[in-house]
């Protein structure tokens, strides 16, 4: 399997099997305060139960790695392929994505087992001789593979707890410390032609590749994000009752799901409060709004008189703001660029075969692992998309 031109990794990691280790042990963290009947929940097709994510990212490693690679290895279980593969048309048959939740086996023990297996063949081929530098590049898809699915498994979790009539909390400590936003200034930057697109030492996706110049005019964007008090603020205007600010498609997201305001907010005893991973709490108002969709996002910088910057005004701009506490969700669609070619083969279904009805999202969030940030990344999801981390950045 090539994968030369998937990823880009000048710098390869000296040591594959500490970093395996750590970040597989890291996934195993996340789950720990989880109850077993937490493992299995599945409340909307977008969300993937705990132990689905557990089991397919230790698959991704046995399937790619392993299997063609090492000799003399043995399957765990055949039927794991059915169950783990996510959407690898190259690779077989697999469960439908809305019946995930009802996979009562294998058991949360089950797929724990099968991590330790493949675990432990792993470390052996890592201290082996069948490490070759361009199984290395795969490797480290592999690695940053499983760091999606670890922001995707708080995300997912939040979801699941989050739409529990108790609201149990995820952790009763708080898993990240409070940032408030600051003061906020449009930042100016002169209309001329600018490059985007990854270029340096490390590794990065296919989609972030074919470093290109565009052509900006004159625009402004936000020094910081958009708060909770700011959107409170929308939302008592009568933003989600006014059509003129959303878009037609947003305006009938509105109408059939009834929106009122923001993922996991609820107003009880005349007061607003929002579910957190560590349980319902207060709204802080200082705090970045979070659990938009595009459509809000959208819709609230029409109601402000702005709008949302693109993708290359964002990374043009990036320097000169913090960002890392939510998904910032961008003008743009989710496209090539110049150059992109998928690679043949299974890895090349990883990001080319999804570039159509989704939009770009820059950044990271709280939920995003240490180090699995940078300026060019593109994250994308359809438009209606809450779940995730995100949020807003104005632009002009």
């Amino acid at each position: 399997m090539k994968t030369d031109s998937l990823l880009k990794n000048i710098n390869p990691i000296k040591n594959w099997a500490e970093k395996y280790s750590e970040i597989r042990n890291h996934s195993v963290e996340i789950c720990r305060p989880l109850e077993i009947e937490d493992y299995v929940v599945q409340p909307i097709v977008d969300v993937s139960p705990p132990k689905w994510h557990l089991g397919h990212t230790t698959w991704f490693f046995e399937t790619f790695i392993l299997q063609p690679h090492f000799p003399g290895y043995e399957v765990y279980d055949p039927e794991y392929n059915f169950v783990f593969n996510s959407y690898y048309e190259t690779i077989g048959a697999r469960v439908i994505r809305t019946d995930r939740g009802n996979l009562s086996r294998p058991s949360v023990s089950d797929v724990f087992k099968y991590r330790e297996y493949v675990d432990e063949k792993m470390n052996r081929f890592l201290q082996s001789g069948y490490l070759t530098e361009s199984l290395e590049s795969l490797l480290e898809l592999g690695l940053n593979h499983e760091q999606q699915h670890q922001e995707l498994l708080l995300t997912d979790i939040k979801y699941i707890l989050g739409h529990n009539p108790l609201f149990p909390p995820y952790k009763k400590e708080s898993i990240s410390k409070k940032e408030s936003v600051g003061d906020s200034e449009m930042l100016r930057f002169s209309e001329g032609v600018y490059e985007i697109g990854f270029k340096g030492e490390g590794f990065c996706f296919d989609n972030e590749l074919g470093r290109h110049k565009v052509y900006l005019n004159d625009f402004q964007i936000s020094s910081q994000l958009v708060t909770n008090q700011e959107y409170l603020e929308f939302i008592n205007a009568g933003g989600y009752q006014d059509f003129r600010h959303w878009h037609a498609e947003g305006w009938d997201w509105v109408k059939e799901n009834e929106a009122k305001s923001p993922l996991y907010w609820h107003f009880i005893d005349d007061k607003w409060m929002h579910y957190t991973l560590h349980g319902l709490q207060e709204i802080d108002w200082e705090e970045a709004v979070c659990h938009i969709n595009f459509f809000e996002a959208s819709a609230f910088a029409s109601w402000k008189g702005k709008r949302l910057p693109t993708e290359a005004e964002w990374e043009v701009a990036s320097d000169c703001f913090d960002w890392g506490q939510r998904w910032e969700w961008t003008n743009s669609a989710y496209l090539p660029y110049p150059g992109f070619k998928k690679e043949v083969g299974a890895v090349g279904e990883y990001n080319g075969k999804f570039m159509v009805n989704q939009t770009v999202l820059r950044g990271g969030s709280v939920a995003t692992p240490v180090g699995h940030s940078r300026n060019t990344y593109r994250n994308f999801f359809p438009t209606n998309m809450q779940w995730q981390f995100t949020g807003i950045r104005l632009g002009q």
